[in-house]
């Protein structure tokens, strides 16, 4: 089994939402594990969140499940039916189309590292469950994108 050296994957901070968007996740890194082994079935992400910092908007997955665990911190997970802390050696569960909007927050003084572990369907869409936000996001052969809730393009 091949050794990843993780200290040689480059970090990734920026966000594919449309710009009013963006800041809420401003803060996070990501090293692509998965895609560094050369792994297609699903993806494995280390993620750091700096104290503020969202891994995400709030949302779900019609086809893909995801899966994460809290290495070091503390982070708030915020789902549809509120919130708990997820502390090193805690992990959280979101089955592929189940409706429960969710995302991790850094509310802390400190750094928090996960692993998100998902799977990669060739076809997914994604819910962002929060009224005030007109985003969805689609994803077929040419890749994803960004949509308005009725369909328009960002």
């Amino acid at each position: 089994m091949p050794k990843i050296d993780i200290d040689k994957i480059a970090a990734t901070t920026g966000s594919g939402y449309p710009a009013p968007y963006r800041l809420l996740v401003a803060g996070r890194e990501k090293k692509r594990l998965g895609d560094a082994g050369g792994l297609t079935q699903f993806g494995v992400n280390l993620t750091v969140l700096k104290p503020g910092a969202a891994s995400a908007l709030r949302h779900w997955h019609d086809q893909e499940d995801e899966f994460v665990y809290v290495l070091s911190g503390e982070a708030t997970l915020v789902e549809d039916g509120g919130e708990s802390v997820l502390r090193a050696g805690e992990a959280a569960a979101f089955p592929a189309g189940a409706a429960n909007g969710h995302h991790l927050v850094n509310r802390s003084a400190a750094d928090v590292a996960f692993l998100e572990v998902g799977s990669r369907a060739a076809t997914e869409t994604v819910a962002y469950a929060d009224p005030e936000v007109d985003l969805r996001a689609e994803k077929d052969a040419q890749g994803w994108r960004y949509l308005r809730r009725d369909g328009t393009p960002w």
